[in-house]
């Protein structure tokens, strides 16, 4: 099980519990967490014992027996052998922890008590482990992953701002304001241009002279990177505003158009989306098509790209081609719907279509004369059509608009509620070999990796590394 869906499955019942026991939610995971090794000791799995609770006397239930670590004098530890409470489900055991906290006037300093620390620090007081920092790792984790956030009205101190357990690497950038000015409620999802690996984009943000950051890299491998913690704003966008409130994500990608990711990649960035999501109290990813909605917030929108911002095509078309369905795909592990419903309670969505081709090389032409008049395009496919669409809306009488103003620069269209789904890029380019060229260099330079030569090479149906100017090879799309 991931750490993030330990937390949640836990964290739940932990703030359920809360509500009748008193008993700190962020404290009852963080001794589920430490106690049972992220649910995966011994205990937890033959038991369902979360807390490693002693089956003394009082106890009439399921025992289970098994060797453990003592320190009776605050130094050397002790290996004997004990009998454990066991359970039937880690439910019952989150239950039975709170009521063996209630047994007699031991924990009442724990009871009800609404600062974390204090809680800590009372439960080692009052012994219930021998560990002598048992309280320190105990303020650690809470702090570490932000457990604050299950305690709800109970906490005292303002919920610590935590950063994704699904971070592989970290190398935190001084490319950085700290703190950010303006609580999270964006995703803002950039292309790196290059295939690289989380530690790459990571090390590249700490020691650039560039004055460009990000909070979090995605590297070609599916690796999650950290390089500005979530409490603060990173230098991503090219509009500090938007950076205040957005946790910025670089994805590795090709290096030129339409700077395609990997699947390992693209599913990493997924699982972090919903993360941040999850963490952070955004309920509903609404992605727009419409750069005034994404700029201004309208209409629920909380996705923006840095096009928005800067005279710049990043994300690159194959990932702003994907933000409705990375929406629509985080949506549903959020329970949120799929992205694309009103606001305001409507689930219509309604497209403006400009075109529709048999060939995708003239749909691109025409996206091409549509972008050139000031138009954002997408390419989506339908009915064996590749279709141009201009935007997509939950208010008609905004596709309505969106029509009246291309029909006024010369461009056909129509309104249709068929939004279709985003084309699909090709397996392969193809790159002629140039005076001086070598395998290594092509991959190098198109997709940022070297070592890639060997694709390039299976997939020309090479059988030496020898090539020549004029040479037309066949060159991964991802």
């Amino acid at each position: 099980m991931e750490k993030q869906t330990f937390i949640q499955t836990v964290g739940e019942a932990a703030r359920k519990d809360m509500e009748k026991s008193g008993v700190l939610a962020s404290l009852t995971i963080a001794q589920a967490i430490l106690e049972s090794g992220w649910g995966t000791s011994e205990l937890a799995q033959n038991a369902n014992a979360l807390f490693g609770i002693k089956a003394d006397g009082r106890w009439s239930g399921k025992t289970y027996s098994k060797e453990t670590q003592e320190c009776y004098d605050g130094v050397n530890y002790t290996t004997v052998t004990a009998l454990f409470r066991a359970y039937s489900s880690w439910d019952e055991s989150i239950a039975d922890h709170s009521a063996f906290l209630h047994t007699g006037n031991r924990y009442a300093a724990v009871i009800g008590e609404k600062d974390y620390k204090t809680a800590c620090y009372a439960i080692k007081a009052a012994g219930y482990a021998t560990a002598p920092d048992y309280a320190e790792k105990l303020i650690s984790l809470i702090e570490s992953y932000g457990l604050t956030a299950y305690d709800g009205d109970m906490q005292k101190e303002e919920t610590i701002m935590s950063n994704s357990s699904l971070v592989t690497y970290t190398n935190i950038s001084s490319h950085k304001n700290s703190p950010r000015n303006h609580a999270i409620d964006t995703i803002t999802i950039h292309c790196i241009v290059g295939q690289w690996t989380a530690k790459q984009g990571c090390d590249y943000f700490a020691t650039t002279d560039r004055e460009c950051s990000a909070n979090y890299v995605v590297g070609k491998d599916g690796s999650i990177g950290l390089s500005v913690d979530e409490k603060d704003r990173s230098w991503c966008s090219s509009n500090a505003a938007n950076d205040n409130r957005a946790i910025t994500i670089e994805v590795a990608s090709d290096t030129k158009e339409p700077y395609a990711v990997t699947g390992a990649a693209y599913n990493a960035l997924l699982n972090l989306v919903t993360d941040i999501c999850k963490r952070n109290g955004i309920k509903k990813l609404v992605w727009s098509t419409n750069k005034s909605d994404r700029v201004n917030h309208r209409n629920g929108c909380n996705m923006t790209v840095h096009r928005d911002f800067a005279n710049k095509s990043c994300p690159g078309t194959y990932l702003y081609e994907r933000h409705g369905e990375i929406a629509a795909e985080v949506n549903k592990r959020l329970n949120a719907g799929t992205g694309t419903e009103n606001p305001a309670g409507g689930s219509a969505m309604y497209y403006v279509q400009a075109g529709a081709f048999s060939k995708k090389e003239n749909a691109e032409a025409h996206a091409k004369a549509l972008k050139a008049a000031g138009f954002d395009t997408m390419l989506k496919t339908f009915g064996g059509l590749y279709k141009v669409q201009t935007g997509a809306y939950s208010v008609k009488a905004n596709a309505d608009a969106q029509v009246k103003a291309l029909k006024a620069t010369g461009f056909d269209a129509f309104v249709t509620t068929d939004g279709g789904s985003a084309a699909p890029t090709p397996s392969y380019i193809e790159y002629t070999v140039k005076k001086g060229d070598s395998l290594w260099a092509i991959a190098e330079k198109l997709l940022g990796d070297g070592s890639r030569y060997t694709e390039i090479k299976a997939l020309s149906g090479l059988t030496s590394d020898t090539i020549y100017a004029g040479n037309v090879l066949k060159v991964p799309a991802k």
